[in-house]
């Protein structure tokens, strides 16, 4: 089926599925390998149709279900140098790695491949551009600021996600240690709701038919609340992309590729 939907987005989880015509990937794993595969069957996806596995970066909700997936499914992982060495040294079992460079634009099957340089506290972690024929779909989370290359190669986009972790008085208010303060707030962090809509005011085009807000602190956020915030700044800017939430429990509505 061609088309894309997120599994799930947060905290405690991440994974993004995409498919072509002669390709279907997941990016990230973040999930058990069992909520992966009922996700993934609530669009009648077997688990065994998959070719691949994009890894954007090797935090522990990003990876944490490629172990038992590796095992299971001997899928390939594909990722820059930096994250295969963690990989490497994170877990068990080998993965059959194969590599690209981030800022190189390469081909898996029909899907281009853009991976792109995000600021957030890893070795190398990269957002990603997928283009399948004319369609663009922009995948950017987990970055503590907004580099004018990342709003460059977010342009274009007919489909992102993009995160809006975090409402910053939320976060000072919370119960949270200070170190953890510091870090989500930080050029190395998170991006907060306003922070991620001045992203999408910058790269928002007519063609951008949907944006899914995504990563949303379970603490330190809540959805009609950023929903609403991205949404006031995004139209007192002449914006209006259909908004919605990637939600941590559930899956989010299947896009079809035209």
């Amino acid at each position: 089926m061609k088309g894309f939907f997120t599994l799930a987005s947060g905290s405690r989880g991440n994974a993004f599925y995409l498919g072509s015509e002669k390709a279907r990937i997941l990016v990230d794993a973040g999930l058990s390998l069992k909520v992966i595969k009922e996700r993934l069957e609530t669009y009648q996806i077997p688990m065994e149709s998959l070719d691949a596995i994009f890894v954007t970066h090797e935090h522990s909700d990003h990876i944490k279900g490629l172990e038992p997936l590796i095992k299971q499914y001997d899928l390939p992982v594909i990722t820059n140098h930096e994250t295969a060495k963690q990989l490497l040294e994170l877990l068990d079992v080998k993965p059959r790695l194969k590599l690209f460079c981030t800022g190189e634009p390469f081909q898996f099957k029909d899907i281009g491949v853009h991976p792109f340089s995000i600021p957030h506290d890893t070795v190398d972690p990269v957002g990603f551009v997928f283009q399948i024929k004319n369609a663009k779909i922009g995948l950017c989370t987990d970055l503590g600021h907004v580099p004018s290359h990342v709003v460059q190669a977010l342009k274009g986009c007919d489909f992102l996600i993009a995160e809006a972790n975090h409402d910053e008085e939320m976060v000072m208010a919370s119960s949270r240690p200070q170190v953890y303060k510091q870090r989500v707030l930080s050029k190395m962090g998170h991006l907060s709701n306003s922070a991620s809509a001045m992203m999408i005011q910058k790269v928002y085009h007519p063609g951008l038919k949907r944006v899914f807000l995504a990563h949303l602190s379970d603490e330190c956020n809540e959805k009609n609340f950023a929903l609403k915030t991205v949404q006031n700044y995004l139209e007192e800017n002449n914006c209006c992309p259909a908004l919605a939430i990637a939600e941590q429990e559930a899956p989010s509505d299947f896009q079809i590729i035209d």
